[in-house]
Parts: structure tokens; C-alpha cells; sequence
């Protein structure tokens, strides 16, 4: 279907406007920063274990108060207070950090938070008196392991695990010289106590930090593949038509040349109107890795109906549209995102005893393409999608996020099906 008259308006899905849809993603996903598209696994989740350290820190510093303001009652007042401050003084900025920043930032204040708390159990010769302590163990021990958590994210495996060893030894230490009465039985289990949790800590935050990693490099792959495939795809295309152009009209002519051996009015018509297709091919300024509306409409169309053939792809297009220019990597992204909304529609949005429609439908005008993917299946409450489901957080918004140009909205309710608007603008300003 071709609209004779009118703009296309790709900025925006028509229920809301673009701020605040964009500051509800934001909130959704929990992207607070631009984000390198070949690591956005690893800075989101980078992110969220910085911010869960950090009000971790906070709220074990309020629970030990009660126990640092009574050991600290035959001790200097001082070294209670830089104590406090070395164990704990780091974790509210790391919240703010996390918040507001990327992992770069994470990784330097986390590693500050680890390193002043060693120094932290320094102090303790300078100013603790010796033995002067009734209970178990001095305050800062019980500190270790949320130590480690900060260690985790700030330093390589091998330097983590060295820092645990060196963390829960020092904090062992600390304890022969404060309490006042100490055996090798309670030394021992509290060594083992703080080594052993601070140990679970470190293998969650590796193999977190290391699946995300993992993902960001088979999505990287992938994109690569798809890309390389348009390409390859789009190089096909232009080989065929020029091979058509020289059996439709160069070899047409010759023979027709060579059968009528005289002038030809026809002949001469049909000579110049190959000589023109020739300068046309010649001149054209296509670039096989762009691809033009019409192949943009297939790889797209192909690309669904390899997930689901019986989901419809409808086209509209505006005045122009023969001008739009789309980059393989741009239809390979999009390609990715559109299939992944189908696979979700699949997945997720049966209605039991009731055929779900889904319907594509791309609009194309001068220099943008805008995807709609609907379905009037189950639907679902947006406001309760955990922020770390990937299928919508990086498969979808993320990865039109990251496409210079592109942009994502996601719109259902339950009950009234699902919407994913994706849209691309090659000059950037959609």
C-alpha cells in the first residue's frame, strides 16, 4: 500500500511522546549511560552488583554501630571514627556511581573501598589496646567478605583471590591481638567462616561478571554474521542484475545488430537505450552494503518468516522512499531485534483455544524505516518486567539503543496484546 500524500512520523509511537517514553526505558532497564555496544551485558551488570555492594555497605554499617560504639568505648575515639569511615565511607559513593556512571568508575571506587579496608585493620596495633576486647572477634572481621564483594569487581580473579586470602588472614590477626580471650578452635572457625563466605562471594561476582561478558561476545558474533550475510546477500543482488542487463540488452542488441544488417530506427532506439544503462551501472554510486528499500524489505520480511511464516509483513511506503539508503549492519540489528519480539510473541502470548494474530508492518520513507510488530495475544504488565530479562532490556531496546540512528518502545497490557516499535533514521535525528 503507497500513501500519496502526508509524512511519515518515525520518531515516536502515537500513544506517547518521545521524552517521556524514553525516561520509562530508562527506568525500565536501568540504562543510565551510553553504553559500548560490544560490552552493554557487562556494564549493566556491572552496574547493578555495584549498587547492590554498595547498599549492602550501607546497611551493614548501620547494623555494626551498636557493636563498634561498644568496643570502641576503651579505645581512642579517633580510631573508631576513621574506622568507620575506611570500612564503610566508600559504599555510598559506589551507589551514587552505579547509578550514574559506568564500570570504569565501579572498578576505581570499589577498589578504593577494598584497599581502606585493609587499611582499615592497619590501624588496629596503633590504637587498639591489646586484649582489650570481650567478644568473639574485633568489629572490622565481620567487614571482610563485604571487603571481598568490592574486591570482586574491582581487580582480575587471581588478584581477588589473593586479597581474600591476605583480607581473611589480616582479619584473623586482628583478632589474636584484640580479644581478650581467644583459642585456636575459635580462630580457626572464624578464619574459615570469613574465607568461606567471602569465597562464595567472589564465585557468584566472577561467574555474573563472566556470563555477561559471554553474552556481549556471542552477540557481538552474531551481529557480525547477520551483517555479513545482508552483505553477501546485497552483492548477490547487484551481481544478478548486471548479469540480467547483459543478456536482457547488450547481447540482445549485438544479435539483433548482427540479424538486421541495415539501419534500424528500432535498432538505434533499443542501442541507445542500452548505452544509457550501461552509464547507469557504470555511474551508479550504490554501495552493495547499502541496501535500498526494496532489499531492506526483504531481508527484513525473510528474517520473520524464518522465525514464523504465518506471521503477515505488510508495507507502506511514503514519497521518497526510493531514496532510503540502509547500512547491512543497520538491517542485520534490526533484523536481530525484530525476530527477537516474534520469538517472545511466540513464546509468550498464547491465548489458550484462540488464534493470536501477529502482523509486521514497515513503513518506509526518504531516510528512515520505522517496524511495528503487533500481536493481540496475552500481553503483559510492562511495570513488573524484571530489569535483567534480557529478551527486552538487551535483545530489543538495547540493541536499537546501540544502533546509530535507532531507537525501541515497548507497549502491551494484559489482555490487550503487545506493540514493539522499532525505528531507524540514517542521519541520526529520529
Amino acid at each position: 500500500m503507497t500513501a500519496t500524500s502526508g509524512t511519515l512520523d518515525a520518531a515516536r509511537p502515537e500513544r506517547s511522546t518521545p521524552a517521556v517514553t524514553q525516561l520509562v526505558q530508562w527506568l525500565r532497564v536501568g540504562l543510565t549511560v551510553a553504553e559500548d555496544p560490544s560490552t552493554a551485558a557487562y556494564d549493566r551488570i556491572m552496574r547493578r552488583l555495584g549498587l547492590s555492594a554498595g547498599i549492602a555497605g550501607i546497611i551493614v554499617g548501620c547494623a555494626e554501630l551498636p557493636e563498634i560504639a561498644q568496643q570502641g568505648r576503651p579505645q581512642p575515639v579517633w580510631w573508631s571514627v576513621v574506622a568507620v569511615v575506611l570500612c564503610f565511607g566508600w559504599y555510598p559513593v559506589l551507589v551514587v556511581v552505579s547509578a550514574v556512571s559506568g564500570p570504569r568508575a565501579i572498578r576505581i571506587v570499589c577498589g578504593c573501598a577494598a584497599v581502606s579496608f585493609l587499611v582499615a585493620l592497619a590501624t588496629i596495633p596503633l590504637a587498639v589496646r591489646l586484649h582489650s576486647i570481650d567478644a568473639n572477634s574485633v568489629w572490622p572481621f565481620r567487614v571482610t567478605a563485604l571487603a571481598v564483594c568490592a574486591a570482586v569487581l574491582s581487580f582480575p580473579t587471581r588478584v581477588t583471590v589473593t586479597y581474600l586470602l591476605a583480607a581473611s588472614t589480616s582479619a584473623a590477626l586482628a583478632t589474636i591481638y584484640t580479644v581478650s580471650a581467644v583459642t585456636p578452635q575459635n580462630l580457626t572457625e572464624n578464619f574459615l567462616r570469613s574465607a568461606g563466605l567471602s569465597a562464595l562471594f567472589v564465585w557468584c561476582g566472577t561467574a555474573a561478571t563472566g556470563a555477561a561478558a559471554r553474552v556481549d561476545r556471542e552477540s557481538s558474533i552474531a551481529s557480525r554474521r547477520a551483517a555479513a550475510q545482508a552483505a553477501a546477500q546485497a552483492r548477490d543482488r547487484e551481481r544478478a542484475r548486471f548479469a540480467a542487463l547483459i543478456h536482457d540488452a547488450v547481447l540482445s542488441t549485438l544479435l539483433e545488430a548482427a540479424r538486421a544488417g541495415t539501419h534500424s530506427d528500432v535498432l538505434r532506439r533499443q542501442a541507445e537505450r542500452t548505452l544509457e544503462q550501461l552509464d547507469e551501472c557504470r555511474g551508479d554510486d550504490r554501495d552493495p552494503d547499502l541496501l535500498d528499500a526494496r532489499s531492506a524489505v526483504l531481508f527484513l520480511r525473510s528474517a520473520v518468516q524464518d522465525v514464523n511464516s504465518g506471521i503477515r509483513f505488510a508495507t507502506r511506503t511514503w514519497p521518497g522512499y526510493d531514496d532510503l539508503r540502509m547500512p547491512v549492519q543497520a538491517a542485520g540489528t534490526i533484523a536481530a531485534a525484530l525476530t527477537e519480539a516474534a520469538r517472545n510473541s511466540l513464546r509468550h502470548a498464547s491465548i489458550p483455544g484462540r488464534e493470536v494474530r501477529r502482523t509486521v508492518t514497515a513503513t518506509i520513507s526518504a531516510g528512515s524505516i520505522r517496524i511495528v510488530f503487533t500481536d493481540d495475544g496475552a500481553g503483559f504488565d510492562l511495570a513488573v518486567v524484571p530489569a535483567d530479562r534480557l529478551g527486552i532490556s538487551m535483545s530489543i531496546l538495547g540493541r536499537m539503543r546501540q544502533l546509530a540512528g535507532g531507537s525501541a518502545f515497548v507497549e502491551s497490557a494484559p489482555g490487550e496484546g503487545t506493540t514493539v516499535t522499532l525505528v531507524w533514521g540514517g542521519d541520526g535525528s529520529h
